[in-house]
């Protein structure tokens, strides 16, 4: 019998095929077909069979199940996390780091530094690739494994090397080349530090990748973000001049790009264009807005699905802490919006955020519907939202800036706003009126440093974070 793997079933799906056979909550999947387990990859592909063998753990007892059912129908269960063995973590020490930048207090999990292949496949995580290997790469090809998203920062070894602290750095974008040599669909980034990867450095690394790595899918350019807790003397917030000289770059090397590549590849982070003043680009800009996840494009989206121009909403990812807390869903990415997350195999196992951590929420009488309502959301948002709810002409709507003071620094996205900062502010706020949550904030209902919104001193709807749900929750109770 295989030593078991960690793969913890947190829960099995009424009527599924696992629930048939006695598969329980708790139990530890060991193997599948006689094979240890990796990871949700590994599972997936095992187990789409018509005949499934699983080994499972069960306080202390080995067991065996063989399941029958229609090749291609999921098991039914959901597992604790996605990666089965080990992150693999992080080697490198980037001085722009926002792991070494969080504060104390927040959940154990989220300190975790990963530089993990299959988080990035999975959840869309960035690699740097210093850890990646000939294996890895074999496994990539013959699994499928794309799209992947790479941090790439800059394409001069030294410059890159030094950013990443890691002399690894210098020579793993060779990685880079042979992902892209066998048709992996890859997604770049570049953190841009003030003084060290901008200006001359930013315009020979759009140099570098057009000579190098055209086949790239495409190019995010992001701010650093600094936070209170910062202790790297080279990091720095961006002046106004710099951001600017930021986006003029990019846009000036779009219009290469479209000219050699036949599209605009690089885009600035929209957080580059509040930070300049500038007004963001038109939607078509965009495409298909598929960086969106990536803070690239996501106001003028968010715009769209406001006016009513969008019949879905894009919303938000998780992003940046989303493969800490729980397996992926269908498709291995999670939906965004539901009450209840879809598991592991691709099956809805109903299970709310209170009730999947054991915990029972406190019944509280809302607001009424008709009440005036405050919208929550951070220093960046309120920026982006003030024209779109001055265009409704109603005066029992209002943005509530949550100051984030649990981060500090130039930290300003509604996605890291936490509990207290919310508390605080909810706390000066009139009773009765009713209060927006974006969900984004959330993961499996919990904030950041571990509050419950139910915990919030008023009641708050959570609502989805993009521009119809928003728009809905607006007109629910409206007259005007």
């Amino acid at each position: 019998m295989p030593t078991a793997t960690g793969a913890t079933i947190v829960a099995v799906a009424d009527g599924s095929p696992a629930f048939d056979v006695g598969v329980l909550p708790g139990d530890e999947l060991v193997a599948v077909e006689g094979r240890p387990l990796r990871d949700v990859i590994e599972y997936r592909v095992l187990t789409d069979a018509a005949e499934v063998s699983l080994d499972i753990l069960r306080d202390g007892l080995e067991l065996s199940f063989d399941v029958l059912k229609a090749e291609g129908v999921p098991l039914g269960i959901e597992v604790a996390s996605a990666v089965f063995d080990a992150v693999r973590t992080c080697d490198n020490h980037c001085e722009f780091c926002f792991i070494h930048q969080l504060p104390p207090g927040m959940r154990q999990s989220l300190y975790l530094k990963d530089d993990d292949y299959r988080l990035s496949f999975l959840y869309g995580n960035f690699t740097t690739l210093t850890r990646f290997t000939e294996w890895d790469l074999e496994r990539v090809i013959t699994e499928g494994l794309s799209p992947l998203y790479v941090s790439i920062h800059a394409t001069d070894p030294e410059v890159r090397s030094d950013l990443l602290r890691n002399r690894r750095g210098a020579m793993s974008l060779r990685w880079l080349r042979a992902l892209l040599d066998h048709g992996v669909e890859v997604h770049g980034q570049l953190v841009v530090c003030p003084g060290l990867n901008d200006g001359a450095v930013l315009a020979d690394t759009l140099a570098g990748i057009l000579d190098s790595y055209p086949e790239l899918t495409d190019v995010a350019v992001v701010p650093l973000g600094v936070s209170d807790h910062n202790t790297e003397i080279r990091m720095r917030p961006h002046t106004v001049e710099e951001a600017t000289a930021v986006v003029e770059l990019v846009e000036e090397w779009q219009g290469i790009y479209s000219e050699l590549l036949g599209h605009r590849m690089v885009f600035a982070a929209d957080e580059y264009y509040l930070l300049a003043n500038r007004p963001f680009p038109a939607p078509v800009t965009y495409g298909e807005f598929g960086m969106h996840e990536d803070g690239i494009g996501m106001v003028r989206a968010f715009e769209a699905e406001f006016a009513g121009h969008a019949e879905t909403g894009i919303g938000v990812q998780p992003g940046f802490f989303a493969w800490v807390d729980g397996a992926p869903a269908t498709g291995y990415r999670a939906p965004r919006g539901e009450p209840a997350a879809a598991g592991a195999c691709g099956v809805a196992v109903g299970l709310p955020a209170a009730a999947s951590s054991g915990l029972e929420s406190p019944v509280r009488l809302g607001p009424s519907k008709s009440a005036p309502v405050g919208i929550l959301t951070g220093g960046y948002g309120a920026r982006v939202l003030a024209p779109l709810v001055e265009s409704l002409g109603r005066d029992d709507v209002r943005i509530i800036t949550v100051e984030n003071r649990w981060f500090g620094g130039n930290i300003a996205v509604a996605g890291l706003m936490v509990f207290d900062d919310v508390a605080t502010t909810l706390s000066e706020q009139p009773e009765g009126h009713r209060y927006l949550l974006p969900d984004v904030c959330l993961s499996q209902g919990r904030f950041l440093d571990g509050g419950l919104p139910d915990d919030l001193p008023r009641p708050v709807e959570i609502v989805a974070t993009d521009g119809i749900a928003l728009r809905e929750a607006l007109t629910m109770g409206s007259s005007k």
